[in-house]
């Protein structure tokens, strides 16, 4: 396909959201006119942030059924509520699809997001290495048969464990280790980064570290980190030392899903664990997913109650019409260009001059370092956005701005891709950042020093940006033919 990589009756869907709308609108208009507008707004904007997307017609509208108003704690066949039987073939078919689609032996469907993914990974984890052998060491069948005495020295084990995962600077992601987040304060956790030369991975280094610390959990996979994984590598790291593998794969589930990382690239058949979001770029729903090994499956079954409450049942649904749509040739097909348009727009800064963490991409994100434009990644973003590219700001390696300025501007291929831009669209992209910054400088604090979020940004500048935007964005339609008025 050349306009889109969403087919859909246009007419058919259509008469769906303006009828949706008209329902909406007599009970708050205000909601009604922030969906329209919110259309409009994507529709008009160049969406780079590596964590968004655009959902299918039939994701969204899979989302807007009575599956919202069913509770369903609990598992396939063996709920805490009566009436569940829908929701179990939801749930099923979800499971399913994933397992189909990532060649996992198990697949949990349940998690509201990525972060509750990882909780549901990191408490199975536990109860799996931890909780199981201690309560075979009481001969007890679960925690409710230990004494108080033995479940505060559990709870205690528990609590003691040992984490290693990717710096949030180098890469990583907050549920990684980062202190201040939950991931944090439930273990004792190291991070490992990237070499300061070169901004890769050094597996050798990572090796040494794990060695040093042995840890219980050793996480791999990233949110900002512009390369490829050798999981076969991280895999035999984590066995040398006794640990469970787990890999977040939220950010590039689609080029999994999509067989652009095969081989050792590929975490499932490395890893003991493997969470993922369903958005990004999987092009699903917001929401999340657990797969494990059988031997992991038993521990991860139990999300609820452990972790998680009520299932989202029609976010559920939604999940296994996006994983449908993932299992074929098109979505194939959309993951490879995803890939090969990231390598476009990193060859369009640095023909330009512009600075990338790693030197260029092999996956979705292109991470630019900003500070060769005399810029924070604060001060960046908001120029951007005031020229129509929608960007998130982020921290590169040994950031000296820290994680909320920052010094770094993290693209992603996925949505833009996924309307059907090419590899002529985004060199002309990084045209259009490389200009919107080099017109950019930074202003200054009440006090007359230099600000790092205040900034400049040249007459004339954001108009012939969106007016660019607009030629591309008018030849690639968001969701053709779909008419709100």
């Amino acid at each position: 396909m050349t306009d889109s990589t969403l087919p859909f009756d246009s007419r058919l869907t259509s008469s769906a959201y303006s009828q949706a709308l008209q329902v909406i609108e007599a009970v708050e208009p205000r909601i009604a006119e922030a969906t329209r507008a919110e259309l409009a707004d994507q529709r008009a904007s160049l969406k780079l942030i590596a964590s968004e997307n655009y959902a299918s017609p039939a994701v969204l509208l899979t989302m807007g059924t009575w599956f919202s108003d069913k509770y369903a704690e609990g598992t396939v066949g063996h709920r805490f509520y009566a009436g569940c039987q829908n929701v179990d073939t939801v749930e099923s078919l979800a499971a399913e699809h994933a397992r189909e689609l990532f060649g996992a032996e198990y697949a949990y469907a349940q998690p509201h997001s990525g972060i509750d993914a990882n909780l549901v990974a990191f408490w199975s984890i536990l109860a799996h290495r931890v909780e199981g052998p201690w309560l075979e060491k009481f001969g007890a069948k679960n925690v409710s048969e230990l004494t108080e005495a033995d479940w505060e020295a559990l709870r205690a084990e528990l609590g003691n464990q040992r984490l290693l995962g990717m710096s949030l600077d180098a890469g990583g992601h907050l549920t990684h280790g980062f202190r201040p987040n939950i991931s944090g304060k439930m273990f004792h956790q190291q991070q490992y980064g990237t070499d300061p030369e070169t901004g890769l991975l050094d597996y050798d280094a990572v090796r040494a570290k794990a060695r040093e610390f042995k840890p219980l959990v050793l996480v791999a996979g990233y949110s900002a980190y512009p390369r490829r994984v050798n999981f076969a590598k991280m895999r035999e790291i984590a066995d040398e030392v006794g640990a469970t593998l787990m890999v977040d794969m939220a950010h590039f589930a689609g080029l999994v899903a999509g067989k652009v990382f095969t081989g050792d690239e590929d975490p499932v058949p490395h890893a003991h664990v493997v969470t993922t979001t369903t958005h990004k770029s999987l092009r699903g729903p917001r929401g999340g997913l657990v797969l494990a090994t059988s031997e992991y499956a038993p521990s991860v079954d139990r999300g609820c109650p452990m972790v998680l409450g009520g299932p989202l049942s029609h976010v559920m649904a939604a999940k296994a019409v996006a994983l449908a749509e993932a299992r074929t040739p098109m979505f194939a097909d959309y993951a490879q260009r995803v890939a090969d348009n990231a390598k476009s727009m990193a060859e369009g800064f640095l023909s330009r001059g512009a600075s990338l963490v790693t030197g260029g991409t092999d996956n979705h994100i292109v991470l630019l370092d900003v500070t060769s434009f005399g810029l924070t990644g604060r001060q960046a973003e908001s120029a951007l956005l005031d020229a129509g590219v929608v960007t998130n700001r982020n921290s590169i390696p040994s950031d000296p701005n820290g994680a909320w300025y920052t010094s770094g501007i993290r693209f992603g291929t996925p949505a833009l891709t996924t309307r059907g831009f090419g590899h002529d669209e985004f060199d002309k992209v990084a045209e259009l950042v490389v200009d919107v910054l080099s017109n950019t400088t930074p202003g200054s604090t009440k006090a007359g020093g230099p600000s790092k979020a205040t900034y400049l940004l040249a007459d004339g500048v954001a108009d012939r940006t969106r007016s660019a935007s607009a030629e591309m964005l008018d030849k690639h339609p968001l969701y053709p033919g779909l008419d709100l008025a």
